[in-house]
């Protein structure tokens, strides 16, 4: 069976930026700066993402491209000890399951924004009714977008790489970017906008050694950059043989690391836009409002004072962020289904069909015991299989695949690495430096949980 392939760079960038651009990444960025620091944040971000994530990220891609199969095959591929061997397999099914289960709770989510896109139409059609419904949290709407979201996400799998994964992210990113800059401009011109940019653009210095500042900003650049699940590493078995895999990984760390500031720029000064126009935006501890809430209460109540005007960034916002939604869900999808493809000979759309409905399934019950369930989900799968898979992947790379392999594996798309200062760094990274602190975030996550 012949495998698909990104056709080129700039494809695969825009595939790959769009997986580590999601729906945390444009919410939880800005508030996680506006509580560390401001701008003390966002250094130590930028610091930690290129230090630590993007070598996590190069190792992904490295595997990826190396065995050219899913997470489970790639793992068996590089194990080059009998102990390794044993593990492969359940440390590439509890990828493949890690996945799947983030895109169960994250197509709730994304359905939300897709109902709160339709409840903008609605309102301005004058179907007052219907778009109550719509922003109304309730068993049937939530699982009807839900599914209808997850649906989006298996008709661009089901195309292929070429043909859905890299065409639709063609479309999808430079579309998030322009809806982004524009409301942007639009944002920043409301009065008050500028005392939240205040707080996203000074920095607070002494906040730099704070151990709380530090830990949020590295587990936001693992979790923003889509590391530890296979989204990365599946999307490395796609790239082409001669691709330069440090350049490409530069290339998405900027790339995704832009728009988390680009966000910052956008939903800080909003929030303060909302404050002046007399929203309350701060929790009764004095933390500014984030997640959820920030998205369906405190912006909508914005956008709904700003007249007629109102209604159009309302619509822009809440597509960007159905739009950010699915760049990052299909990536997830595409984990299981091209372990299903490739291990149990399945077609595609076969595939990609039988994994959405049983994704589908997932979502509803979790929909159906939301109070218990989605919170646990979301924890068990962000804070401790995520950071615990990016582990496994740093010791698979940088302990069990022959240091000859991953120079050939660099060489083929950049022929003198091995005389250049990436070299001489790099291995020891994700032997070392990239397990300890992905240890130090879960040692802290016992910690302060």
């Amino acid at each position: 069976m012949q495998r698909g392939q990104f056709t080129s760079r700039l494809g695969f960038i825009l595939a790959a930026s769009g997986s580590a651009v999601g729906l945390g990444n444009i919410w939880g960025f800005p508030t996680n700066a506006a509580e560390n620091g401001g701008a003390a944040f966002v250094l130590m971000y930028l610091i930690l993402a290129f230090a630590l994530a993007y070598p996590a990220l190069i190792a992904e891609l490295i595997v990826g491209r190396h065995s050219r199969a899913n997470m489970v095959t790639s793992l068996h591929t590089i194990a080059s000890t009998p102990s390794g061997a044993k593990i492969a397999t359940p440390v590439g099914l509890a990828g493949i399951i890690t996945a799947s289960m983030i895109l169960c709770f994250y197509s709730l989510v994304a359905g939300w924004m897709l109902a709160h896109t339709m409840a903008t139409l609605a309102n301005a059609l004058a179907f007052h009714t219907l778009a109550e419904w719509l922003v109304t949290f309730g068993l049937t709407r939530n699982i009807l977008f839900a599914c209808g979201f997850i649906g989006l996400t298996v008709w661009v799998i089901s195309a292929g790489i070429e043909h859905g994964i890299e065409a639709w992210s063609r479309r999808l990113m430079p579309s998030l970017l322009l809806l982004l800059i524009a409301l942007i401009v639009y944002v920043l011109l409301q009065d008050g906008a500028f005392e939240g940019l205040w707080v996203f653009i000074v920095p607070d210095f002494t906040q730099l050694a704070n151990p709380q500042l530090i830990m949020s900003a590295l587990g936001q650049a693992f979790f923003s950059m889509s590391l530890g699940v296979g989204t990365m590493l599946v999307y490395g078995s796609y790239l082409r043989a001669d691709e330069n895999l440090p350049l490409v990984g530069t290339l998405v760390t900027l790339a995704d690391t832009s728009v988390a500031i680009l966000a910052g720029l956008l939903i800080l000064p909003a929030l303060f836009a909302a404050q002046h126009a007399g929203v309350t935006i701060y929790t009764d501890d004095g933390a500014l409002i984030a997640g959820p809430d920030l998205i369906f209460n405190v912006l909508p109540t914005l956008f709904s004072g700003m007249g007629a005007s109102g209604v159009w960034v309302s619509l822009a916002f809440f597509t960007l962020m159905s739009i950010a939604a699915l760049t990052s869900s299909i990536s997830m999808l595409e984990v299981p289904v091209s372990f299903a493809v490739e291990t149990q000979g399945l077609s595609r759309p076969r595939a990609s069909l039988l994994v959405g409905v049983l994704a589908a399934l997932v979502s509803g019950l979790i929909a159906y015991h939301f109070s218990t369930l989605f919170a646990w989900v979301v924890t068990v799968t962000t804070e401790w299989a995520q950071p615990l898979l990016s582990l496994m992947l740093c010791v698979f790379c940088g302990w069990l695949m022959h240091r000859d392999q991953l120079l050939n594996e660099l060489k083929q798309g950049c022929p003198d690495i091995e005389n250049g200062l990436f070299w001489r760094i790099w291995p020891l990274y994700i032997k070392v430096v990239c397990p300890l602190f992905i240890l130090a975030i879960l040692a802290h996550g016992v910690v302060t949980g």
